[in-house]
């Protein structure tokens, strides 16, 4: 039996991001996700804007939302602890169609997760009433269209849940 570890390319999830009409993506940019920043930033139809701080990633998409954007964030499950009162003032409260893309940290995929990063952001997400979709690979990438129809149906937040390490090609 061969082991796979699951690795997802960063064109995937941009070109999802492309099909789905993303504007912006706000992020607190980290070394996971380096392959991705270096792509995106050349890529002209998805502007880039970078926080301090987790927690501000809402009220900037709130922002750009309310001015007619189609943004989505990007952080680390452990941004997600950060930014609670975010989450829910700006997207439980007002009802804003929120696609969270989620770096999904101590995620092992063999039921032993002893990083209590990921133990904690399924219970987290659930306890909110937050939907979320799993991408662990290319092939998952199409999750994210669901996650971005649901967040327009639903006027929710939406995450998607990023499950596999970035790989460089």
């Amino acid at each position: 039996m061969t082991t796979h570890e699951a690795v997802l390319h960063p064109p995937a999830l941009i070109n999802e991001l492309k099909r789905n009409n993303i504007s912006h993506i706000v992020w607190l940019p980290d070394s996971e996700t380096n392959f991705m920043y270096q792509m995106l930033q050349a890529e002209p139809s998805i502007d880039l804007v970078p926080v301090c701080r987790e927690g501000e990633t809402m009220a900037i998409a709130a922002g750009l939302w309310v001015g007619g954007a189609r943004p989505v964030v990007l952080i680390q499950n452990t941004g997600i602890f950060e930014s609670g009162d975010s989450i829910r003032g700006l997207g439980l409260d007002i009802d804003q169609p929120l696609v969270m893309l989620i770096g999904y940290r101590g995620w092992t995929r063999r039921g032993a997760t002893p990083d209590s990063a990921a133990h904690f952001t399924e219970h987290i997400l659930h306890a909110w009433g937050i939907n979320y979709y799993l991408v662990e690979t290319d092939e998952d990438a199409d999750r994210i269209g669901l996650a971005v129809e649901e967040a327009e149906r639903t006027q929710k937040p939406v995450g998607v849940l990023i499950g596999a390490e970035f790989g460089s090609d």
